[in-house]
């Protein structure tokens, strides 16, 4: 092989990932196992490839592909940036950086479980002493962190995981909340799945799975946050 066809490789890559861009939801998903072969082209583009992105957008291939990269070639992220790439903003302060990193890594559960953190935070001190919010709280959380917390987690998962996606689920099924259980895998057969041992924390879970709010106390919750007017924006005030 010649030094000018090596050099075609990335070249080759580069073309199709920019057809992976232009692809609908269905055929990108088609493509991923194609798109993720190609990790050492790839990874020869550096860092110009995200040049073709927005940091502020909700493009998950970006963020797909800097989830292949750290998984195939962690190197690549010596260069720190890229741990953190897409922007984030905060009304309350919050550094949003330990969780990009957790779903770079693909640490979902972790991912999780930080996020309902951040909830807390956002409710309030005596959401965060009690441990957990009550669902008249939410429409006082900041729409700035709620709309950082949704893109992130699209961003990173394909764009199948997500407050506004799990809204898009529950309008695709007419707006009952029993269907959406099963549909996003909370619920089999009639019982709660177990958590956490029973959830699947990886990109094979089904569309909506994460991140998790407790039902326990009923579906207020979990409707209050779909409804709240950042999210409500996300995915177009279909509810």
């Amino acid at each position: 092989m010649t030094n000018k066809e090596q050099d075609n490789y990335p070249n080759a890559t580069l073309d199709l990932i920019n057809k992976f861009v232009d692809s609908n939801q269905r055929k990108r998903i088609n493509l991923l196992i194609q798109i993720e072969a190609e990790v050492e082209n790839i990874y020869k583009l550096g860092p110009k490839l995200f040049e073709i992105f927005d940091k502020d957008g909700d493009e998950w291939v970006a963020g797909w592909l800097l989830q292949v990269l750290k998984k195939n070639k962690p190197e690549f992220f010596q260069n720190n940036k890229f741990n953190n790439w897409f922007n984030t903003y905060s009304d309350m302060d919050i550094n949003y950086e330990e969780l990009q990193l957790m779903l770079i890594e693909q640490k979902f559960e972790d991912a999780d479980r930080l996020t309902s953190s951040y909830l807390r935070k956002l409710a309030g001190k005596l959401a965060e002493k009690r441990g957990y919010v009550f669902y008249s709280e939410v429409k006082n959380m900041s729409g700035k962190d709620l709309q950082t917390i949704d893109r992130l987690w699209t961003v990173y998962s394909t764009g199948r995981f997500s407050f506004s996606i799990q809204a898009k689920i529950l309008k695709s099924v007419g707006k009952k909340y029993e269907l959406l259980w099963p549909k996003i895998g909370w619920k089999k057969d009639g019982l709660w799945t177990r958590y956490p041992t029973s959830f699947c924390w990886s990109l094979d879970a089904p569309d909506g799975h994460m991140p998790l709010i407790n039902q326990l106390r009923g579906v207020r919750l979990m409707d209050s946050i779909l409804r709240h007017p950042a999210i409500a924006e996300r995915h177009d005030n279909i509810l």
